[in-house]
This record gives C-alpha cells, sequence and structure tokens, in this order.
C-alpha cells in the first residue's frame, strides 16, 4: 500500500461516504474538522449511494488513502486500488476485510433509546426494522435484549426483502404497502414504547399512525435513530431520536488514516464511538399512560392547549365528570389537566422563542395567552427565568 509522498504536495484523501443522511453528513464534518487542523490533505468527495463504488474519476486522481462505507458490493473495487482504506460502516468482519474500522457504539445507542422509553413509564415495547439491513439487526438484538433484562415484552416487525435487494429497496419497502406495518401497530396494546432503527423508518411508521389515526405519543410513543436534521422535524409529530457522534466516528477515522499515511502502526481492530445522546421531540413527548381516558384528555390538550382553552373544555370533551378527571390525572401524571394545559403552552412558548424572532405579544397569542404580561408571569414562575432570558441563553437540551 502507498504511504504518504512528502515530495508530491498534499495527500489526496477520497472519501465514499454519502451525504443524503444526516450521519453521513455528520462523518464527513468529522472528517473535514480534523483535515483542516490536523493535516494538509485534498479530499475528494462526490455525491453518491451508501454502497457505491469508488467513482471513476479517482483512478486517474493518484488517491493516497480512502475513508470510506465499505461493503461487500464495493470491497474488492477499494482493495484493488491499493491504499490505506479506514472503513466506517463495519458490515464485514475481520476475516472478510483486515483494515482499521470505526463505528457507533449499537449497544449504547439501544441503551438510550431503551432507557428513555422506560423512564417514560412504558413497560411494553416494539422494534421495528428491516430484515435484511445489518444495522436494523444489530439493534434489534440489542433491543430485545434489554426488554428481557427488564422483564419487558417486546413485539418485532421487520420490513422483508430479497437477499439481493440494496439498501436503499429495504428501507422502502414498507412505503409501498403499508398494510403489513398497519395491521401490526394495530395489534400492539397501547401504551408501547416503539423503538425504530433509525429515522427513515421511524417517518415511514408515523405516516402509517396519521393515515391510520392511531395517536401518537399517546398510545405508542416512537423513538428512532441518527437525529437526521431533514428528516426528524418534518415528520408528524417530529421524531425523537438518539444522535450518534458521527463527527467523532469521522474524526477518528480521519486520525487513523492519518496514521497510516505516515507509515505509523495502526491496529486493525473497531473502534467504537458511544453516542452523545437523546434528542426528545413529540413523538415521546408524553409519560406512558394506561388510563386511556386520561390519554384521550391528554391529546387533546395537546391539540388545543394554545387556542386558550381552560380545564372546563377538557371536561366537555371528557366522558368524566371534572372531579373524576382530576382524581384520574392524579393517579396518572401527579399533575392537574389545568398543569397540562401549562405544560404545553409552556412547550409551545419555549419552541417559539428559540426558533423565531416573533415578540412577546405575539408568543402570547399564539400560545394562548391573552396578552404578554400573563405569559411572562405564568413562565417566569414555570421556568424561573424571563422569557427573554430564556431566548438570550443557549438550550441544547430542549428540543421539543
Amino acid at each position: 500500500m502507498k504511504t504518504e509522498n512528502r515530495q508530491s504536495g498534499h495527500p489526496k484523501v477520497g472519501l465514499l461516504i454519502e451525504s443524503s443522511r444526516g450521519y453521513g453528513r455528520a462523518m464527513l464534518r468529522g472528517i473535514a474538522k480534523y483535515a483542516r487542523t490536523h493535516t494538509a490533505w485534498s479530499l475528494l468527495h462526490q455525491e453518491m449511494t451508501i454502497e457505491s463504488l469508488p467513482p471513476a474519476w479517482w483512478e486517474t486522481s493518484a488517491i493516497d488513502g480512502v475513508i470510506a462505507r465499505v461493503g461487500a458490493g464495493n470491497v474488492q473495487a477499494l482493495l484493488k486500488m491499493r491504499v490505506p482504506i479506514v472503513d466506517v460502516r463495519c458490515v464485514l468482519t475481520h476475516s472478510e476485510i483486515q483494515i482499521p474500522q470505526v463505528e457507533t457504539d449499537e449497544r449504547e445507542v439501544c441503551k438510550l433509546a431503551f432507557e428513555h422509553l422506560y423512564q417514560l413509564g412504558f413497560r411494553r415495547m416494539a422494534y421495528c426494522g428491516f430484515q435484511l439491513a445489518h444495522y436494523s439487526q444489530t439493534r434489534k438484538r440489542y433491543f430485545q435484549e434489554l426488554s428481557q433484562q427488564h422483564g419487558c415484552p417486546c413485539s418485532i416487525y421487520e420490513s422483508p426483502a430479497e437477499s439481493s435487494a440494496s439498501l436503499q429497496t429495504i428501507e422502502h419497502i414498507d412505503q409501498v404497502d403499508y398494510g403489513r406495518l398497519a395491521a401490526w401497530l394495530k395489534s400492539l396494546q397501547p401504551p408501547t414504547g416503539i423503538f425504530v432503527c433509525n429515522d427513515i423508518c421511524g417517518q415511514q411508521l408515523l405516516n402509517v399512525c396519521r393515515a391510520h389515526e392511531l395517536a401518537i405519543p399517546d398510545d405508542f410513543g416512537v423513538i428512532g435513530v441518527d437525529d437526521d436534521d431533514a428528516i426528524c422535524p418534518l415528520c408528524d409529530p417530529p421524531l425523537s431520536s438518539v444522535r450518534p457522534d458521527a463527527e467523532q466516528v469521522g474524526f477518528r477515522a480521519a486520525q487513523k488514516l492519518d496514521s497510516m499515511l505516515k507509515g505509523e502502526g495502526t491496529e486493525w481492530n473497531i473502534e467504537y464511538v458511544p453516542p452523545s445522546r437523546v434528542v426528545q421531540r413529540l413523538s415521546t413527548a408524553m409519560e406512558a399512560i394506561t388510563d386511556r381516558e386520561v390519554a384521550r384528555a391528554c391529546r387533546f390538550i395537546r391539540e388545543n392547549a394554545c387556542r386558550g382553552i381552560d380545564v372546563n373544555d377538557v371536561c366537555r370533551y371528557s366522558t368524566l365528570s371534572r372531579r373524576q378527571l382530576e382524581r384520574r390525572f392524579r393517579d396518572a401524571l401527579s399533575r392537574s389537566p389545568k398543569d397540562e394545559i401549562t405544560q404545553v403552552q409552556m412547550g409551545k412558548v419555549k419552541q417559539l422563542l428559540r426558533e423565531t424572532d416573533l415578540s412577546l405579544d405575539s408568543i402570547a397569542s399564539l400560545a394562548g395567552y391573552s396578552y404578554k404580561e400573563r405569559l411572562c408571569a405564568v413562565f417566569k414562575r414555570e421556568e424561573g427565568i424571563t422569557p427573554t432570558e430564556y431566548r438570550t441563553s443557549e438550550n441544547p437540551l430542549d428540543e421539543f
């Protein structure tokens, strides 16, 4: 294999990583960060799919090294280049490919997802994934183990696929026929916490839930993986997701390749990078509620709190008297219907403060308050700071 030629100028590093997915884009950012701060590489990249072959123009580009999403479809073409390679897909074993590998720690991904659902009160779990996708099979296994360890029943759904199908085909089978997925969802007993193998799968599942009027998060809490900045906000409701540290995966891969290009030894092993955290959005923005009438009332509140409703409106919607409703809210959630209305309004206010430059008068109106002074008083009481202080502070954990 070639190592860095000090006389040839900047080493040329080919990046066989898709930018169509949030995970791939984050890896590319990590590689670029390392290259800017530690090397003088020329980075060569073009848009591609996750299973692409090396571009033909690489053959005349005198590539010195490669960071790639290596799979069965492109491994031989990459090895024929006879340059140092670091793999950031890790679907092939060491017996199949003896090159350094860097990957997200899937066991920790599943642990974060499970703990998030469990802490919300879900004691029935489900996993939704793709039958022949390597990452989906791995996540299914770890999530099943965690469910079993905690005594939680776990239902499994996997999209069927032909063994010869590409990953893109596998991931979109249920977009053609939603019937199987819909039937499985209707077989689940609410409330159930559902872990989907990635955000693509999560978007498909939420589309089915909406089409069949299955309530999210009242009936099912749903959490994905990748925290894709394009997919998650587009979901209805927005999808909670485990955020991998894909940028660090890219950074460490670049660091390993740099050592190889300098002729330094590097271990042929898999380095596992732990995920960052759970980014909670509306798809899990509620505790699991076994009392279905309380869950129904909470859904009404969530959909109408910012229209200025009060507890009387909730009582008129519910089949319960006000006294019964108050008692069952306390039993199920340890708070009152009025507290629930305020919580939903505060969530809306915080979202508008984070994402817009709207005035407090406008925000008050959109959150169901008649005037901004009342909004400010409630916000100060609930959050401990003023809306203006909240807007000017950083709130990285406050996603929804």
